[in-house]
Parts: structure tokens; sequence; C-alpha cells
């Protein structure tokens, strides 16, 4: 919301507009915000496995994305820019984590358990998707369920299409072992 000024009468008039509307970028940053929201929010969970977390990594997202509008916002596929964003948010952020845990545990701190086993399979699931290193967790979010080509994939996190292809083929095979131990084989694997 903006305030703006009758040239004629020196009233102001409040009145909503987009912030970040630009005839050069495209639509403003208040409409991305609101269309790509919930595509995010889903991506995030999907990373991190925790709903809080994931609103978390999706408001981080969206500010990084406000600082930036004028690029994001001009760039040709402004959603594929977000994903980029949120992914890279969220292995530094896990970087971040594990270096607090690393010397967490050389101070003689107590490290949190890994989460429990679950029946259901979607807790499963995620559980399994927790516990891929994140890099890899990434790779195979963005291949799977963002169906991202593995070109794409290895642009976005910067290495090369073989890295992506072999640690998706490991996670997979990692993700089938722990589902079938947890009593849910996948059909067709």
């Amino acid at each position: 919301m903006t305030v703006t000024t009758d040239a004629g009468t020196g009233a102001g008039a409040v009145g909503e507009t987009d912030v970040g509307a630009d005839a050069a970028t495209g639509p403003g940053f208040e409409e991305f915000a609101r269309s790509a929201q919930q595509r995010l929010y889903r991506t995030a969970y999907l990373l991190c496995g925790d709903a809080e977390t994931a609103r978390d990594l999706t408001q981080t997202t969206l500010a990084k994305l406000y600082q930036h509008w004028r690029r994001a916002g001009a760039a040709e596929h402004p959603y594929a820019y977000a994903k980029t964003v949120l992914t890279r948010i969220f292995l530094a952020e896990r970087r971040r984590r594990l270096r607090d845990l690393l010397v967490l545990g050389r101070a003689g701190g107590t490290v949190p358990a890994p989460a429990a086993d679950h029946a259901d399979l979607r807790v499963t699931l995620l559980a399994a998707l927790a516990e891929l290193p994140p890099r890899a967790r990434a790779m195979v979010v963005l291949r799977y369920w963002e169906d991202q080509s593995v070109a794409s994939v290895a642009a976005l996190l910067r290495c090369s299409e073989a890295t992506v292809k072999s640690q998706c083929s490991r996670s997979l095979a990692r993700l089938r072992t722990r589902l079938a131990d947890a009593g849910l084989p996948l059909e067709g694997s």
C-alpha cells in the first residue's frame, strides 16, 4: 500500500499498488508472491520436512526476492529464479546448522536424535528424505517433485549432469531401501 498525492489538490490518497510494478519488469512483486507462495512452500516443505521451517524458508525466499525484485521480476522465468533462491537458502541454512552441530559436538553438548520411524507412507517418505544429505535431497526434490531436467538441476546447483544422475540414483536407492525397511515397498522398484 502506498500513499499518493493528487497533484491538483495536494491531498493524499491511499491506494493499493503492486510493489515493484514496472513496465520493464512485468508483474509486480505482490502479484508474484501471491501466485507463487503455495508452490514455494510445497517445495520448501519437501526440502526441510517441517512445516514451520518451510514457512520460514518461504518467507526468507520472498524477502530475498523482494530485495532484488528488479532482477528477479525481469527474469525470463521468475518462478524458476525463486526456486533457485529457495534451494540455495535451504542449502546454506543446512550447512550453517551442520557447522553449529559440529561445534556443539566438540564442545561436549548433545546432538538431537533423528526423527522416529512412522508407519504412514507420506511421513515415512519425508523422514527418509530428511536422512539424505541436503544437496542430494535438493537434487531429488528438484528432479522428481519439481520435474526438472538433469541439465536444469545441474545448472541450479552448479554441478555436472553426471553428479546429478549419480546422486539421484544413489538417493533413490536409499529411499527405496528405507521404505522397504518400513514395510512399504514401492511397486515396480
